[in-house]
């Protein structure tokens, strides 16, 4: 006799298509992630990392993305090298520039659950970006300036501001792109 027990226990944690798209995105961001420019006055690098969560949070959504960036900092974490200028290893992760790398986490969150429950309003997905950027910079920069010896807004000063042009632009792009993404991805892997 079949029950409801044995069929919630028979549902896949993850479809076909959650985890097809969930891996896709996490080799984009394994991809975009190692793109990056060195500043000479900081330990943290100009990096596409950030819109590649962007990206994620707003094709997958708040759970997937989250799910996605765990993958990303697991393989990074493990050897693979998908972090800043190529690099890897958990070094890299608990080093300076690891706040900003859990800070990830927090972008994921954040958009994803703002392109979820705003779906289809660019605004508000931008409106998600900030804060999700928001809570990486105050979470980089505390462990910046514990990992460095140094006050909290010295570390904002060299960890945030010089990046705050550059991640406005990856927003507006993610923000752009994103929806475009989302929509043919969503085409290519219709639900079942």
């Amino acid at each position: 006799m079949y029950t409801v027990k044995e069929s919630a226990a028979s549902k896949p944690l993850l479809t076909t298509r959650e985890l097809t798209l969930t891996a896709l995105m996490t080799a984009v961001t394994c991809i975009m992630g190692p793109i990056s420019c060195p500043l000479p006055f900081t330990p943290v690098s100009i990096s596409l990392g950030t819109l590649a969560i962007y990206l994620s949070a707003y094709v997958l959504g708040m759970k997937y993305s989250i799910l996605s960036c765990a993958v990303y900092i697991l393989l990074g974490s493990i050897g693979l090298p998908v972090f800043t200028e190529f690099s890897a290893g958990i070094d890299k992760v608990l080093g300076p520039t690891g706040g900003y790398m859990v800070g990830y986490f927090f972008i994921a969150a954040i958009t994803g659950y703002f392109v979820e429950h705003f779906h289809g309003k660019r605004k508000f997905a931008a409106v998600g970006m900030v804060l999700g950027t928001a809570c990486c910079y105050f979470l980089g920069s505390l462990w910046l300036a514990r990992c460095l010896e140094m006050d909290f807004l010295p570390a904002l000063a060299i960890g945030v501001l010089p990046y705050l042009p550059g991640d406005t632009a990856k927003i507006v792009i993610a923000v752009i792109l994103g929806g475009e993404v989302r929509l043919r991805l969503q085409k290519a892997l219709p639900r079942n």
